[in-house]
């Protein structure tokens, strides 16, 4: 070897070795091993999103992302205990250690990537959708030009449909209100997200109507670890988690289960993370 190539050598050795001493000074992988060692995951899920989280009849949280907790716990061989947690309060009980890991439809925004630890890649997505009655047939967004149609004041969703396809949007202060003067037939239809048009849906108590357009601006949702351990063991294994639920359709799976309207999105991620030998 000659001189230049052994001062290279040991120059890639010492970045190698620096490189993983600053790794393991960085990375104390502390949710981690506090979880292997008392052998349970603690998970914040919803209790009020139905079909995602909700109590069922007898009072236990069921739902697609509690289906997930349960196989991220199987997966890491511990036993699992979900927490009920709101929006206002998911990123706290994550930062604070009253759970380990946060699934709950929570969407991916910079400004929390600076909270919580959302890993890659994403594992849902919601947007743009309608709420409207069965009978009127709506197909396509074009159908709501010159009709009345309800939204919630302040919410994005109302400029999209009125700018985009000259819908005359009726804001009401909240969701209650708007969904009430739907059913007064104030206006053909409900513009707001489409994952919370689907819990109504599932509801029962809106059997007569539908979600009838391709959904629009996506927004993804990012589960969470706590933001020390994103590129730890635990981040790096929840990556594993969404790409292996990703690839082997698992998701989808669980949509249809739990009645969720099929979404491209996971269509297009088992498509983008599809092993090439096995096409």
């Amino acid at each position: 070897m000659n001189l230049k190539n052994y001062v290279v050598t040991l120059l890639t050795a010492v970045l190698m070795l620096s490189a993983a001493s600053a790794y393991s000074a960085q990375c104390t992988n502390e949710t981690w091993n506090k979880v292997m060692s008392r052998g349970k995951l603690i998970v914040g899920v919803k209790a009020d999103y139905k079909p995602w989280g909700y109590r069922n009849s007898d009072g236990e949280l069921v739902g697609m992302e509690i289906d997930m907790a349960n196989e991220v716990a199987e997966t890491m061989g511990v036993d699992v205990e979900v927490v009920t947690v709101q929006s206002s309060n998911r990123m706290q009980f994550l930062e604070q250690g009253k759970i380990d890991l946060m699934i709950a439809t929570m969407s991916d925004r910079p400004d929390r990537r600076k909270i919580v630890g959302i890993t890659q890649p994403n594992y849902y997505t919601s947007g743009t959708n309608l709420l409207a009655p069965k009978a009127l047939g709506l197909k396509n967004w074009e159908d709501l030009r010159g009709k009345p149609v309800c939204g919630k004041q302040g919410a994005f969703y109302n400029k999209n449909a009125s700018d985009r396809y000259g819908a005359k949007v009726i804001a009401f202060t909240g969701n209650a209100e708007a969904k009430q003067a739907l059913r007064d037939k104030k206006c053909i239809g409900f513009v707001y997200d489409d994952s919370s048009i689907v819990a109504d849906l599932s509801s029962g108590e809106w059997d007569d109507f539908e979600m009838p357009m391709p959904t629009e601006d996506d927004n993804p949702w990012g589960l969470a670890v706590p933001l020390a351990e994103k590129d730890c063991i635990f981040g790096q294994f929840m990556s594993g988690m969404t790409f292996n639920w990703h690839q082997s359709g698992k998701l989808i799976e669980l949509e249809k289960k739990w009645g969720i309207q099929e979404t491209a999105y996971l269509g297009n991620q088992q498509a983008r993370f599809a092993d090439w030998i096995q096409e």
